[in-house]
């Protein structure tokens, strides 16, 4: 097949989504597809909508294939041009924006699921993003398709009696990895580790791409006397995040939402049990008490009361065992690709009937 993709920004950036994408394009292409690459310039969302008026800009998105795939933070500059394509097209869904909580979640649940009803066929990374899409009405069950990622990102080899030893020594260390945004709630983090009397300290790795909840973040910790031990490490190599997590005792991400949540899947890869959120398909890879911890969004108090689960280093050791094992049960890439192969194939072969 001839395919392409489309997507704001570069696919080589770090971000959970663009990992999929990546990984998407290398399967296909290690699977005889030919993939074109559409790299589309970030947009602000109402500068993103905008672009549908463009003539210029609808020329960018011209292509000689026989199906499209658009990552789906695209929309607001494809929601009215894609009527004006004349390829079929897949969405590939790695959360609605409208699944946040947003002062303006409503103007974006109208705005997608107009998007939606332009598209032929939706991958989604989780059964729960697959829940919100079919929710918009826009789209029906046998036009979607779920194909979480895989988490062998690093792969390490570890033992149950690594883990265990592990577990037992030093300070309890917790690990959070993402971008630092309102959405991945690290000022929660921080809160509910300032509520904890024991000895841990905590890493953050990732960008600070909201400058001011950094500083909002960092503030928190100052004034709750815990900056001493919180260390932001900013956006780290690979060889230096698996160190980390490698070193680590827990990750803690209590995020307001995932889509799927790679970075657990990845953390529990080296035996790293998780607090990790309610919201999203998180409760897919992640057994309340047993891998680890789902809390409410915007909780401090209930991360609080994971963290002091950990104090108990042979049940943080029992844990991370479970983590291990439920990462060596989770289907792989090549799994994942060959359902979005087959799904595509569909698309071109059956041409589904856009919505109206």
């Amino acid at each position: 097949m001839n395919v392409g993709l489309t997507l704001y920004g570069r696919l080589d950036e770090r971000s959970g989504g663009f990992r999929y994408d990546r990984r998407l394009v290398e399967g296909l292409r290690a699977a005889g597809d030919d993939v074109e690459v559409i790299e589309l310039p970030w947009r602000a969302y109402p500068r993103g909508l905008l672009d549908n008026a463009s003539r210029r800009w609808r020329s960018r998105l011209e292509a000689d294939v026989d199906v499209m795939l658009q990552d789906e933070l695209a929309h607001p500059s494809l929601v009215r041009t894609n009527r004006r394509l004349d390829y079929p097209i897949v969405s590939v869904v790695h959360h609605l924006r409208s699944s946040e909580r947003r002062r303006l979640s409503g103007l974006y649940r109208r705005i997608e699921t107009r998007y939606l009803a332009t598209v032929d066929g939706a991958i989604c990374n989780s059964r729960a993003t697959r829940d919100t899409v079919l929710e918009t009405g826009s789209i029906a069950p046998e036009q979607t398709v779920v194909a979480p990622p895989g988490g062998d990102r690093f792969d390490p080899e570890i033992t149950p009696a690594e883990i265990r030893t592990r577990a037992e020594r030093g300070r309890l260390r917790l690990v959070f990895v993402g971008n630092v945004t309102p959405r991945k709630g690290l000022t929660t983090l921080v809160s509910g580790l300032a509520e904890v009397d024991a000895d841990w300290d905590l890493t953050v790795v990732g960008r600070p791409v909201n400058r001011r909840y950094d500083r909002r973040a960092r503030r928190l910790a100052r004034e709750a006397g815990v900056e001493d031990r919180v260390t932001f490490a900013g956006e780290t190599p690979d060889e230096e995040l698996a160190t980390i997590l490698r070193a680590g005792h827990a990750l803690a991400v209590p995020s307001r939402y995932e889509g799927f949540g790679i970075v657990y899947l990845e953390a529990m890869s080296f035996g790293l049990p998780v607090v990790a959120t309610t919201a999203g398909g998180a409760t897919e890879i992640v057994d309340h008490g047993e891998t680890g911890f789902l809390v409410e969004p915007d909780d401090s108090g209930a991360v609080a009361d994971a963290v002091r689960s950990f104090v108990d280093r042979s049940w943080l050791a029992e844990m991370g065992v479970a983590a291990r094992r439920r990462y060596e049960r989770h289907p792989g890439w090549d799994e994942s690709v060959g359902r979005i192969r087959n799904h595509l194939k569909d698309v071109v072969t059956g041409q589904a009937r856009r919505c109206s």
